[in-house]
């Protein structure tokens, strides 16, 4: 099965992706792996990125298109991914289209995560980071038996700037403007189908589940 994972910040899409690909034993392909491989493995595909990522400029489409082709015509993707992080826009959607047809295949389904806005600020800026070790527990979720104080080693825990409320609404307008075209893309094509993100990810799993085996029956 050939899949794509869309949804908001938030809305579990690593986690999710980690699952869905492990249930059915098809590689987990996301744009974040791709580039970490490349660069660390001192790919000509790498080094490109590495250029633009250094001097703090988004890698360009055709370089994260190009490392996606690659990854795409390995051995182990020929029966099936699942994508995670890609496309991000309907020009990408559409290159993805052609290379995938280039490569005599299509798109099975498009999986989009749904989660309203609130929620999914309750989950990010209820985070709390430990300043020591790194640990990230939740005011809510994962609450540390003393406020403020890790329990893994006592260190200070705090809020990133990514994690505050006016930057997390911010995101979330950024995806609604380049994603929601995407979504109407999927739509149009007819291979797009919402799942409820709310509540514990196990259940969230098991809908996604259901809804990969009616497609597959």
């Amino acid at each position: 099965m050939r899949l794509v994972l869309v949804g908001p910040p938030g809305a579990g899409k690593g986690t999710q992706a980690q699952f869905i690909a492990s249930h059915l034993s098809i590689p987990k392909i996301s744009t974040g792996d791709i580039f970490r491989a490349n660069v660390s493995g001192g790919t000509p595909l790498g080094k490109l990125a590495k250029e633009y990522m250094d001097r703090g400029d988004l890698v360009p489409d055709e370089v994260t298109v190009a490392m996606v082709r690659d990854r795409l015509s390995e051995d182990d993707a020929q029966e099936g991914f699942l994508l995670d992080g890609f496309p991000r826009n309907v020009p990408q959607a559409e290159v993805l289209k052609k290379m995938l047809a280039e490569f005599g295949t299509a798109l099975d389904l498009v999986l989009e995560l749904v989660v309203d806005d609130d929620e999914v600020v309750r989950r990010l800026a209820g985070r709390r980071t430990c300043r020591s070790c790194g640990k990230v527990w939740h005011v809510l979720f994962d609450p540390p038996a003393e406020p403020g104080v890790c329990d893994a080693c006592g260190g200070e825990l705090f809020q990133r700037d990514d994690d505050r409320e006016e930057t997390i609404r911010h995101r979330l307008e950024v995806y609604q403007e380049q994603t929601a075209p995407l979504v109407a893309f999927y739509a149009d094509e007819g291979i797009l189908v919402g799942v409820d993100a709310t509540g514990p990810v196990e259940e969230v799993t098991q809908r996604a589940m259901a809804v990969l085996r009616r497609f597959a029956d």
